[in-house]
């Protein structure tokens, strides 16, 4: 891939916020990659509504509001964050710059903000962990062969990583159409750098119509894997553990009665179920559910500080953002993240002194009008607490 010289829609100086680099980055990328990072599953309508659904409220402002100084500060699982922006695991960052994801993980640490390695890195987990400054969890995919997995928590905990984030909405690889017309395959200098030959045998030899992501995610991702499962994984480790693709209360409730540390509210950006309920919509209900037993956040159609705000509001402790970062990443390396970063940093601190909220325990729901038929989650009814772990009938 190489990048086109500087236009004026291009310059630096004039990317002044997320979708300024994705359209830079798409300028820049060829179409198969463009499409892996872009696309989603089936007719990408969860893909579309994860983004719709911040159109969906609107902002109660307060009037004559003390916010010459507004304190974006949180802190995720007891540590400290400059802002409640992290960014989400998302495998081969090297598909777009050579530094991958070193480049990213020290964007995030200038920015003072947490970064997610994904399982499917293409940069060794520990050289990652080199390069990071600040946050620094991993996610993982539970594999079928579970010592792999075990290598894997062990190899976490040995590079200091300070949690785990279990991705529980992958049992299968959903069909991702624009991949399937691509052909899409990993080019020859790019791995899962984390995993072992076995693991990465065929990642190279897809045809005309196939995608061999697909394969490879049904080769060695465990379906088995399910909530008992959740004492193995408890028993490998004493780093906190977060499940990632919640989207319903019952999950939340179960989850939390497990005593996760956290829940991502997550349909895998649009990428996995087709038609899955957007993840702002489900926010309100998990977070109900989990009371005060864990921390939740969200992921999927961040675009804005407005839209920070909003799932903030919703009673997020922060939020992830993916995509964004790639295209910063693609466009600027190192710097084009950070810019990514701190852009949305500065939005968030702008919409909470143009609403009257300098602090963040100040953002709550009462902050939101909803607009249209859809958002009903103002107010619900969380149910009752349980203990149980049985697998639902």
């Amino acid at each position: 891939m190489t990048a086109p010289a500087a236009s004026p829609g291009t310059r630096p100086d004039l990317l002044l916020n997320p979708r300024d680099y994705e359209t830079a980055a798409r300028a820049r990328l060829d179409r198969p990659v463009w499409d892996y990072i872009a696309g989603g599953s089936g007719d990408e309508v969860t893909l579309r509504e994860d983004r719709a659904a911040y159109g969906r409220y609107r902002l109660r402002p307060r009037a004559l509001v003390d916010v010459d100084h507004c304190d974006p500060t949180a802190t995720l699982l007891g540590r400290p964050v400059a802002f409640p922006v992290g960014i989400a695991p998302m495998a081969y960052h090297r598909l777009v710059h050579p530094d991958g994801e070193t480049a990213t993980v020290r964007a995030a640490g200038t920015a003072g903000a947490l970064t997610i390695a994904s399982t499917f890195a293409s940069t060794p987990l520990e050289e990652i962990a080199e390069a990071a400054t600040g946050p620094l969890w991993l996610q993982l995919y539970v594999l079928r062969r579970r010592e792999v997995t075990a290598s894997l928590v062990r190899r976490a905990e040995a590079a200091g990583y300070q949690a785990l984030v279990i991705t529980v909405d992958t049992p299968r690889m959903a069909r991702r159409e624009r991949d399937l017309r691509n052909g899409f395959r990993l080019p020859p200098h790019i791995r899962p750098a984390n995993l072992d030959q076995d693991h990465t045998a065929g990642l190279h030899q897809g045809r005309s119509g196939s995608s061999t992501l697909a394969g490879h995610a049904a080769q060695h991702h465990d379906a088995t894997f399910t909530w008992d499962d959740l004492a193995w994984l408890r028993s490998l480790t004493d780093l906190p553990l977060v499940l990632k693709g919640v989207l319903t209360a019952e999950d939340a409730d179960r989850a939390a009665g497990l005593g996760v540390a956290g829940l991502v509210v997550s349909t895998h950006g649009g990428r996995q179920l087709d038609g899955a309920v957007p993840a702002l919509e489900a926010l309100p209900e998990v977070v109900a559910a989990a009371g005060d037993r864990c921390e939740v956040l969200v992921d999927g159609g961040i675009r804005r500080g407005t839209d920070v705000l909003k799932a903030l509001a919703l009673g997020a402790r922060a939020v992830l953002v993916g995509r964004p970062v790639l295209w910063g990443l693609a466009v600027d390396g190192e710097t084009g993240v950070e810019r990514v970063l701190t852009t949305l940093r500065a939005e968030l601190e702008e919409a909470m002194a143009l609403t009257g909220r300098p602090r963040l325990d100040a953002v709550t729901r009462d902050l939101l009008h909803p607009c249209g038929d859809r958002p009903h989650h103002l107010t619900i009814t969380a149910p009752p607490h349980t203990t149980e772990t049985k697998d639902p009938a």
